[in-house]
């Protein structure tokens, strides 16, 4: 089992990472494509926007109900019908911060055997706090490995 406050830390430090990710990008970077067939980086940056309060309902409910329904939710039918290319990365961004420093906040308070609690994910099956925290906590960095390959194909500097 991982340490609570560790996970905690780790699930923080995903907001600066992705700020680091996007740093300097223009608006047309931000918009531009150069990977055939991928997202952009506001879409990548929109998508994580929107899963952060979902994954953060789906980690809310376990702590709190006893094997509470979590919904899955498809990003591609998010991506399609929620206007990624006309929001704002501050916004975006904000979203990602605000909510991770909500829950981070909440989990602070719980003891660790909090993380064993389970709920029950209707195309994944039983998750406990831990796997649904650990999947958040690998969420961003997942993601941004993807904007770092659009940042190198539009010739920008990794930092």
């Amino acid at each position: 089992m991982s340490s609570l406050p560790q996970l905690v830390d780790d699930y923080l430090a995903g907001v600066q990472t992705l700020r680091q990710a996007v740093a300097g990008m223009s608006r047309e970077q931000l918009l531009a494509r150069p990977v055939p067939g991928k997202w952009s980086t506001l879409e990548v940056v929109c998508h994580l926007a929107d899963f952060e309060p979902i994954l953060a309902d789906r980690m809310k409910r376990v702590i709190a109900e006893d094997r509470p329904a979590l919904l899955g939710a498809d990003e591609t039918r998010f991506a399609a019908a929620l206007a990624y290319h006309q929001r704002e990365i501050a916004e975006e961004l904000a979203v990602v911060e605000e909510t991770r420093r909500q829950l981070a906040r909440i989990l602070r308070t719980l003891s660790p055997d909090v993380l064993g609690r389970v709920g029950v994910h209707n195309q994944a099956g039983p998750r406990t706090l831990e796997q649904l925290l650990t999947g958040a906590v690998r969420h961003i960095p997942h993601h941004v490995q993807f904007i770092y390959e659009k940042r190198q194909a539009l010739g920008l500097s990794s930092q």
